[in-house]
C-alpha cells in the first residue's frame, strides 16, 4: 500500500487596527493535509531493466470500492486481474477515493501522478487512463482537466456533464457500456461519442448488448484493450473513419 500526502496549504491574513495611526500586521496559518491511499503495480521487467521506462495505466474505481478498507480496490477492473497473478507491461496506479459520498477529486489525482511520474521510472509519452462506473466519470473528468496529459483514454460505463470544447478532442478515446445498464444510461455513453465525433476526435465505442451496468468484466479481460492502449503515444492526428461497435458487430457511419 502507498499513500500520498497532498498537499501543505498555508494562508496569511493581515490585520489593520482601526487607530490610522498603528496598524499590525499579523499571520495566521492553516495546515490541512490530504491522504490519498493506492495500490502500486510495477512491471517484472522494472527490476531487471534498470534503465527502461515504462507506459503507466492510471486506473479509478467505482463508488462501491470508496473507503479506507484498500483491499476493496481489487474487488474489478485491472487491480482484480493483478490480485489474480496477471502480469501486465505497464505500471498500474490504482488509487482508492476516500469517501463514497464524493466523487474522484481530479486536482489529487493529478498531484498523485505527478508523485509518480516524479518517483518511477515512466515513460511520459505513454501515460493512460481508465476507469469504471464513477471512475468512468472520473475519467472523462481528468482528462477534460488536463488536456494532453494522456496518450488515451478507455471510460467505462461512465458519464459526463461539462460543455466540451475541444479539450479532448486530440486523445484517441474508447468508450465502453452495457445496453442494459440501469445505473447509467448507454445513452450517456452515445453521447460523448457523439460529440467527440463531430469534434473530430479519434473515438469509438463498444456496446455490450446484453450486459447491464457491469461492462468491465469483458473490457478489462479483453488483451485488445491494452494492444489499443499501447498503441497510442500522445502525438497530433485527424481520424478519418468513424467505427460504432455493437457487441460483434461493427458499423461505419
Amino acid at each position: 500500500m502507498k499513500k500520498a500526502l497532498i498537499p501543505v496549504i498555508f494562508i496569511s491574513l493581515f490585520m489593520t487596527t482601526g487607530s490610522s495611526a498603528q496598524s499590525m500586521k499579523k499571520s495566521f496559518t492553516v495546515t490541512r493535509k490530504s491522504e490519498l491511499n493506492y495500490l502500486l503495480y510495477l512491471p517484472p521487467a522494472y527490476t531487471t531493466e534498470p534503465t527502461t521506462t515504462f507506459p503507466l495505466i492510471l486506473f479509478l474505481h467505482g463508488r462501491g470500492e470508496s473507503g479506507s478498507d484498500l483491499n476493496l480496490v481489487n474487488r474489478n477492473g485491472i487491480p482484480k486481474l493483478i490480485a489474480e497473478g496477471k502480469e501486465f507491461p505497464f505500471i498500474v496506479v490504482s488509487p482508492q477515493n476516500p469517501a463514497s459520498d464524493r466523487s474522484w477529486d481530479t486536482k489529487m489525482l493529478k498531484l498523485l501522478l505527478d508523485d509518480i511520474v516524479t518517483t518511477y521510472r515512466v515513460d511520459t509519452s505513454r501515460i493512460y487512463l481508465t476507469g469504471l462506473s464513477m471512475g468512468g466519470w472520473g475519467t472523462w473528468d481528468m482528462a477534460f482537466r488536463n488536456p494532453g496529459l494522456f496518450a488515451a483514454i478507455a471510460p467505462v460505463c461512465g458519464f459526463f456533464d461539462y460543455f466540451m470544447r475541444n479539450e479532448l478532442k486530440s486523445t484517441p478515446v474508447w468508450i465502453f457500456h452495457g445496453a442494459k445498464d440501469d445505473v447509467i444510461p448507454v445513452s450517456r455513453s452515445v453521447e460523448m461519442f457523439e460529440a467527440l465525433w463531430k469534434q473530430g476526435g479519434e473515438v469509438k465505442i463498444t456496446i455490450y448488448p446484453e450486459a447491464n451496468h457491469d461492462a468491465w468484466t469483458e473490457t478489462y479481460n479483453n488483451p485488445e484493450l491494452y494492444d489499443w492502449l499501447l498503441s497510442h503515444r500522445k502525438r497530433s492526428y485527424e481520424l478519418e473513419v468513424m467505427s460504432y461497435e455493437l457487441g460483434v458487430m461493427s458499423y461505419e457511419l
